[in-house]
């Protein structure tokens, strides 16, 4: 699929669409069942040229499950859920329960992980406000069996991602950014949720896309998803811009009138080379 605001943007990184499809692709990369891996592995394949998909025994792991649209799969936590709010907090030391799902938990995770369900991530400052935290995700149940990371080149043009994203520098983000709001009445055209790296470019952009004013999403605010994604593609600086199919849409018709195809931004372009 050709892409205007991928050429206009002169992008470094190949963008990545999102589809949702009942066939996974002949020979896709996915993370094996029962093996942990991270969602970013999936979407770095897809920017280097390669096809991944998941489903809903391929999604490395329960938070991956969850931000592809898998439903609540940290329901299925060691330990439960409550498991959970304790790991992406203060730690399962601290409470009864956790302290008697740590031998059951330990098989079940990697070094690294069951580290943090001791002594927790510290993403929020206790369980109850992650609990509120997972309350408020746009949790959903994809109707689709597979949910597919393709290069936006190789895409046919007949095609409608669900969401593609863009891994770009600041200066790609500032350009992205007005063009999302090119058009419209509104200001506020982007948004940045607190939100693991994967439901930065699944779960809210999904949601986005069945908004009556659909906004792109930017990420990874995950710490974890960033030093995965930059390990994957050899860069530190990127961000992922994950606008929604129908967005994409729309940015595409407003690219020859925006200032993606003025002189200013290619004064921009002049002076990073």
């Amino acid at each position: 699929m050709h892409s205007k605001v991928a050429s206009a943007l002169q992008v470094e990184v190949s963008p990545v669409a999102i589809l949702f499809e009942d066939v996974a692709p002949e020979g896709a990369f996915m993370i094996p069942e029962g093996k942990w891996g991270c969602v970013m592995w999936l979407l770095a394949s897809a920017a280097k040229g390669k096809v991944a998909a998941a489903d809903r025994t391929h999604f490395g792991c329960l938070g991956g499950g969850t931000g592809l649209g898998f439903g609540n799969q940290y329901e299925n936590w060691p330990g439960g859920i409550g498991c959970f709010y304790y790991f992406l907090s203060t730690g399962n030391e601290q409470w009864e329960h956790g302290r008697e799902a740590m031998a059951d938990a330990r098989p079940q995770l990697l070094t690294r992980a069951f580290e943090h369900f001791v002594h927790g991530e510290r993403y929020l400052d206790s369980p109850d406000r992650v609990r509120r935290f997972v309350d408020a995700l746009p949790m959903m149940d994809v109707a689709a069996k597979w949910v597919v990371f393709q290069p936006l080149a190789a895409v046919a043009e007949t095609a409608r991602p669900e969401v593609v994203v863009f891994l770009v520098d600041a200066d790609r983000l500032a350009a992205l950014t007005i063009l999302a709001g090119f058009a419209r009445d509104t200001n506020e055209n982007v948004i940045l949720p607190q939100a693991a790296g994967c439901q930065s470019i699944g779960i809210y952009p999904f949601r986005e896309n069945r908004a009556e004013l659909p906004r792109a999403v930017l990420g990874p605010s995950d710490i974890s998803a960033r030093l995965y994604l930059g390990r994957q593609l050899g860069r530190r600086d990127l961000v992922t811009f994950a606008v929604p199919g129908r967005m994409f849409q729309e940015m595409e018709a407003n690219v020859d009138q925006s200032l993606l195809a003025g002189k200013r931004w290619q004064e921009v372009l002049d002076a990073r080379k």
